[in-house]
């Protein structure tokens, strides 16, 4: 299947034009124009969205996973242009994207298993105790109903599982809400490949074309106006620290507050017990240089920070580590924004006291290799700045001088997307120091793994305290996800016949 580019706004249903322009920024391949969304554009989006919602808020959780089974096969039909337009946006390598492709049709097909099931809806009832003494108590019915129209924010770094019909759309509408989603700038023309997927899968299935809309950026305006749009009743987002700050605080100044689920950053810091370093230190080194730079670093749950305890092992696993990392030659980063970000992060940490550059790097435009440093847990504990996120390619070997003071690295952590432990026979001791620690600072927590790849399931937790996420309560991968795009409902005494069919 073939598309021809329109660099146009999918408006319930229209490819709808605007007077402003702006030019892709790919790493490599043609130059695409795109128009430019502006806050008219949202509020037709949203407008559409909510008209919408009065009939695909009610559909049957059997018609809904029909849908989010075409669109999966919509955008299967598609995968060769997404596949092409894809890599020459973001530079990423063909298998990558088809691999990407895989998991975001698969998450739609999870969803559409997971709704026919069910039990996500958390049904309960109380039944109507008339005689009860010395009062009666009436019939309770709940149900997980869908909020209203969702607010999606595409990812710079997953163009695919995490943008158009990613996660957070997935999830939007597997619950019956509708969405608009705000095309991310770095790959505006993926996003409208998948858009004209679900487009097509709108028509197969006869929805109401407002269940979905993709809006192009091209200023702030555009998510500002989206957040702020009083029919939007919670917003996805999965981006940078300052960007997603910035929209939650939009969000708590509306007049009605809304919800907002923003995946911000981590550093998904790796905790090297003695008696697992001394054991296997080589190839943890090995492994952890193998997750820091896949995809240039690239992932929210990169593991930027080793902490371990001071000694001959400590100083094998960074000469390990270093010889490894040299090997790494030149990728590709997703924009140049993200790359100069990379530089100016480097900068900032090998310019803070106590630092030491174990192997430096180069950053020339988008084509970034990896950099390496070690300090101690004292200077880490005197500098905040080191545990901040540093997009890409970036390792920081942090040596503590005793168990304590390990333990006391884990306790200053700030809330995490992960948090690993390396441990063996003999470590359970102080594994169990840490454990408490690092469960209240992460939503993940591994042992003798390695946190990059994120498996779409039932269990998984994608999210953590802040500034890992805004909402410590939720996740943005998984089926749990769903429940973010949910709210229970009591019906009391409500005859049968006005009932949600699913509490018929």
């Amino acid at each position: 299947m073939t598309h021809e580019f329109t660099g146009k706004h999918l408006i319930a249903g229209q490819w709808l034009g605007s007077e402003n322009t702006f030019d892709s920024s790919p790493a490599h391949g043609p130059v695409h124009r795109f128009y430019a969304g502006t806050p008219a554009l949202v509020d037709q989006a949203v407008k559409a969205a909510e008209e919408a919602f009065e009939t695909y808020g009610y559909s049957s959780r059997k018609e809904r996973a029909a849908f989010l089974e075409a669109i999966a096969e919509e955008i299967d039909a598609r995968g060769d242009v997404i596949t092409e337009i894809g890599t020459q946006e973001t530079g990423l390598p063909e298998a990558r994207l088809i691999g990407e492709r895989g998991r975001t049709t698969g998450q739609l097909r999870l969803f559409a298993s997971h709704i026919r099931k069910g039990d996500y809806l958390d049904r309960r009832h109380d039944p109507a105790m008339p005689d009860r003494k010395p009062l009666p108590r009436a019939d309770l019915k709940m149900i997980q109903r869908p909020i209203g129209p969702v607010a999606v924010f595409g990812a710079s770094n997953f163009p695919l599982a995490f943008s158009t019909a990613g996660g957070d759309t997935a999830a939007a509408l597997a619950a019956g809400c509708t969405v608009v989603v705000k095309a991310h700038d770095a790959h505006p023309g993926t996003g409208e490949v998948v858009a004209a997927a679900i487009a097509a899968a709108i028509a197969r299935c006869g929805i109401h074309p407002g269940v979905f809309s993709l809006v192009h950026g091209g200023s702030r305006a555009v998510g500002t106006s989206l957040v702020q749009h009083p029919l939007i009743k919670a917003v996805g987002f999965t981006g940078s620290l300052g960007g997603g700050r910035a929209l939650f605080d939009l969000c708590a100044q509306r007049p009605e507050p809304i919800p907002f689920f923003g995946e911000l950053g981590s550093v998904n810091p790796m905790f090297l017990l003695p008696h697992a370093i001394a054991s296997r230190g080589e190839a943890i080194a090995k492994g952890w240089v193998g997750s820091l730079t896949m995809g240039a670093g690239q992932f929210c749950t990169n593991p930027g920070i080793v902490v371990l305890l001071k000694g001959a092992d400590a100083d094998s696993f960074v000469e390990t580590a270093t010889e490894a990392l040299s090997g790494i030659g030149p990728q590709t980063m997703l924009t140049d924004g993200i790359a100069k970000a990379y530089r100016d992060g480097a900068t900032r940490i090998a310019s803070t006291e106590g630092v030491r550059s174990v192997l430096t790097s180069t950053c020339d435009l988008r084509n970034a290799t990896p950099y390496l440093f070690q300090t101690t847990a004292k200077e880490w504990l005197d500098n905040h700045v080191l545990g901040e996120e540093v997009f890409g390619p970036l390792g920081l070997v942090v040596i503590a001088d005793s168990e304590d003071e390990m333990v006391a690295m884990a306790r200053s952590l700030q809330g995490q997307l992960t948090a690993s432990l390396h441990v063996e026979a003999g470590d359970e001791t102080l594994g169990k120091r840490l454990m408490p620690i690092l469960e209240r600072k992460a939503g993940r927590v591994l042992a003798n793994g390695f946190p990059t790849g994120v498996e779409v399931a039932d269990s998984m937790v994608h999210g953590g305290p802040y500034p890992a996420s805004t909402n410590f309560g939720a996740t943005s991968v998984g089926t749990l996800s769903i429940r973010r795009f949910l709210r229970p409902v009591c019906y009391q005494d409500i005859p049968a016949a006005l009932l949600p069919s699913d509490l018929v």
